[in-house]
């Protein structure tokens, strides 16, 4: 899994945490790891329930920001392609040989619509969400000028509050729009509703996808009416995939943080009120990191501070202990509440991160450990590629 990533002349500790075949105690932090296991169960688990429901499962990339990620999920999970936010995200994953790429976000400004409009070169087919009918001249004029093709899908804002339009009209008359626009494709709907991914309940999150689903049906049949049939009809994250995989209306799911999972999602509920970390999926991602400070009576000092971490959604949790916690961060340092004073200098601990997707864009690498070895190195393929 590492024939693209060229190892000679990098030096542990200094481009690099870890090479493969390495003891994974001497793996260097703070730094990503996975639990190759782990990752490898939660891939194989959504692919078998997408199938299940006899739905695509289109991954979000912009979670794990990874070509080698995205291939495991192909090659695993029967995974159809990627969703991006970002155009140089998805002109990445489409380098990196994934053939089916959807920039599930609007793409406005004159040279990233040039350099979406150049993508099929690379061989993988471009889908873009549009919520504008302007937006689709200027599509069509960048498609034409490379001898391109680009697939739309009209963007419904189904709760979350941000792109998307609000009004059935309005979905149809976008749609009108790209299907007479020469070198784009109507191909169907983007309905995901990310406000309610992270609610607690599940009964809190169904009556929110309720509604949605009802938005995303009536704007289907009015599309069927006037012609206009939906190839995609895209959505669903890890907090809700079931609900939209049961709707009859959906018929690709978006899900991404289930691979890795947080602490942010993991403390939400599954149907019969059990965590989703402790049943439904599995910790897989961590940030590792070593103690190098304990001069203070029941409190420890890591080397995992906020460079190495988002905490947007919460401090991360310290994985498999209840008696330590993560309780503050610094630039550079984690202070560690140890009351017992059970922690050493040079202790390494795997921390659960709040949110993982702008976690994994604050690293350069992904250290894969199974057996108590790197197994693999990774490339965080996509970080940085925010245009």
């Amino acid at each position: 899994m590492n024939k693209n990533v060229r190892f000679e002349g990098l030096e542990v500790g200094y481009d690099i945490p870890a090479l493969p075949g390495m003891d994974a105690a001497d793996i260097q932090t703070p730094c990503l790891i996975l639990d190759l296991d782990a990752l490898e169960r939660n891939v194989v688990a959504m692919g078998e329930r997408a199938r299940a429901m006899g739905m695509r499962h289109r991954v979000h990339g912009k979670m794990h920001k990874s070509v080698d990620v995205a291939l495991l999920q192909e090659r695993l999970g029967g995974s159809v392609g990627v969703c991006c936010q970002k155009v140089s995200e998805a002109e990445v994953f489409a380098r990196g040989g994934i053939k089916d790429v959807l920039v599930s976000n609007q793409v406005r400004d004159p040279a990233k619509i040039d350099r979406l409009a150049r993508l099929p070169k690379l061989g993988a087919r471009t889908i873009v969400c549009v919520d504008d009918v302007a937006n689709v001249a200027d599509l069509s004029a960048a498609a034409q000028r490379h001898g391109t093709h680009i697939e739309c899908l009209v963007e419904i804002d189904c709760g979350a509050g941000r792109c998307g339009v609000t009004t059935t009209p309005d979905v149809v008359a976008v749609a009108q729009a790209i299907a007479a626009a020469p070198g784009l494709r109507f191909a169907g709907l983007q309905a995901y509703q990310g406000a309610m991914q992270h609610l607690d309940h599940f009964a809190d999150r169904k009556a929110k996808i309720d509604i949605a689903v009802a938005q995303v049906r009536d704007a289907v049949e009015a599309l069927e009416a006037v012609g206009l049939e939906c190839d995609i009809v895209g959505g669903g994250g890890t907090g809700s995939y079931y609900f939209e995989g049961a709707s009859g209306v959906y018929n690709e799911l978006q899900c991404g943080s289930y691979a890795f999972m947080d602490a942010d999602y993991g403390r939400i509920l599954d149907e019969n009120g059990q965590r989703i970390d402790r049943g439904e999926w599995e910790n897989a991602l961590f940030i590792l990191t070593s103690v190098m400070s304990h001069v203070k009576p029941g409190r420890a000092i890591c080397d995992a501070g906020l460079k190495a971490q988002s905490v947007d959604s919460g401090l991360p949790v310290i994985f498999g202990r209840d008696d330590v916690t993560y309780v503050k961060c610094s630039d550079e340092h984690g202070v560690i509440d140890d009351p017992q004073g059970v922690l050493r200098v040079n202790d390494k601990l795997r921390l659960v991160p709040g949110h993982c997707d702008p976690t994994c864009n604050v690293h350069d690498w992904y250290v894969g450990v199974r057996g108590g070895k790197v197994e693999v190195v990774w490339p965080v393929s996509a970080r940085g590629k925010a245009y």
